[in-house]
């Protein structure tokens, strides 16, 4: 699977060497409707995750994290190669788009109009 394979809800938002960035509906979260620091995004990146930003990744595994803010994520895969991150990113693309996610469960404090909002942009309720 490719990049090509995502769904038109996802858009490449960033892509470099070591590191995508996969953007669920820039289009919406804009501020109004919904708060652009909200928007959904997964990170494929390769290297160590302990390591702070700037400065040289090591390793050759490659990770894929689904944000949903800035400081809230949905736990991180691994993978071996940068295709099976690719796939495995595609994958959970798709399974956000599709409301397979809960990600009601990633939240400390409950957002219940955030949530009906966000789940009326996936297929969380059909």
């Amino acid at each position: 699977m490719t990049l090509d394979s995502l769904g038109p809800a996802w858009i490449v938002w960033n892509e470099e060497q070591g590191r995508v960035v996969l953007a669920f509906r820039p289009d919406i979260f804009d501020g109004s409707a919904l708060p652009a620091p909200c928007m959904p995004t997964i990170y494929i990146t390769r290297g160590r995750r302990d390591r702070r930003p700037g400065g040289q990744r090591i390793g050759e595994d490659w990770f894929v994290t689904l944000y949903l803010e800035p400081e809230v994520d949905c736990g991180t895969d691994s993978y071996a190669a940068r295709e099976e991150a690719i796939s495995g990113a595609v994958d959970l693309a798709a399974a956000f788009t599709a409301g397979r996610i809960d990600y009601r469960s990633h939240y400390q404090v409950p957002r219940e109009d955030y949530f009906e909002r966000l789940d009326e942009v996936t297929d969380k309720n059909g």
